[in-house]
């Protein structure tokens, strides 16, 4: 008995003892966990910059398609190197690396 005398009135109202039980519930224990919320901001903040990296990617290949489409030595290039397309009277070395 004396060891519960030395502990404040405070600390042995059934109420506070049921919200601090919960809130060490929910800090901890639960699904969603501090730590959890912590690792899923993270990732989120991974994500977005991932984001922002393939929209620029995305712009840029639009502007090559753009180029592509106006422009006939663009075309020609392309035919030339991924197709293997060449001229009349001209010859064609493929190297493998």
């Amino acid at each position: 008995m004396q060891f519960l005398a030395r502990i404040p009135s405070v600390l042995t109202n059934k109420y506070v003892l049921t919200l601090i039980g919960l809130g060490a519930w929910m800090l901890f224990f639960d699904r969603n966990d501090l730590f959890s919320q912590f690792n899923r901001f993270q990732k989120l903040r991974e994500l977005k910059s991932s984001s922002a990296y393939y929209d620029q990617r995305i712009e840029e290949a639009r502007a090559e398609l753009e180029r592509r489409k106006t422009d006939p030595t663009a075309f020609e290039r392309i035919a030339r190197e991924k197709y293997f397309m060449k001229k009349d009277k001209e010859d064609l070395f493929v190297f493998d690396e």
